[in-house]
């Protein structure tokens, strides 16, 4: 599949409601997943928070973070500055914390992500198509691995953590694997 083909399948699926694991290109340095070793969903859903910790079988009050497409990231959080690496907390806008809850803390910040699309191309593109199914250019965005594992490294550590989790979608390379293929 094309690039494009794959931001329209990762923003369909997200807007469906599914949890995605996306494994492309070269993995990321530094302590957190900038995505290209990512699990995403929808941050719109409050029960997400919840849901991808008991996938990444986590506590269920760790937060989690957003990916933002750049160009509406100081619309959503109070910040004169961009945030690539995620290493900042913001507040997020008023109007924003009821949109995005999955990823807003109980303080009303947010540790962001902001996707640039020099940065990571096929992550901005996903985002902008999100945003045109759902008004919304925000993924939640947490590291691609389970409880006491490393972030996944390899196309096989990708498809054995996919399988171990409930996951719905493996994007990896040019490659879709859904479970609702095989399960129905």
């Amino acid at each position: 599949k094309s690039n494009y083909e794959l931001c329209k399948i990762i923003a369909s699926k997200i807007a469906e409601g599914k949890v995605v694991g996306w494994f492309q290109g070269r993995a990321e340095t530094g302590p957190r997943a900038l995505g290209n070793r990512s699990i995403f969903a929808n941050a719109t859903k409050r029960e997400n928070l919840k849901r991808v910790n008991l996938i990444k079988e986590r506590e269920s009050w760790r937060p989690l973070a957003p990916a933002i497409a750049e160009e509406d990231f100081r619309d959503i959080v109070e910040s004169e500055i961009y945030s690539p690496y995620m290493l900042m907390a913001f507040q997020v806008k008023e109007n924003w914390k009821e949109k995005i809850p999955a990823v807003v803390h109980v303080d009303g910040s947010c540790r962001p992500q902001s996707v640039s699309e020099t940065q990571n191309e096929m992550l901005h593109t996903g985002l902008k198509r999100y945003e045109k199914l759902s008004g919304v250019p925000v993924f939640l965005n947490t590291s691609f691995n389970l409880k006491h594992e490393p972030i996944v490294n390899s196309p096989k550590d990708a498809i054995s953590t996919f399988l171990n989790s409930d996951m719905n979608a493996l994007i990896i390379g040019d490659f879709l694997v859904a479970k609702e293929l095989f399960l129905g």
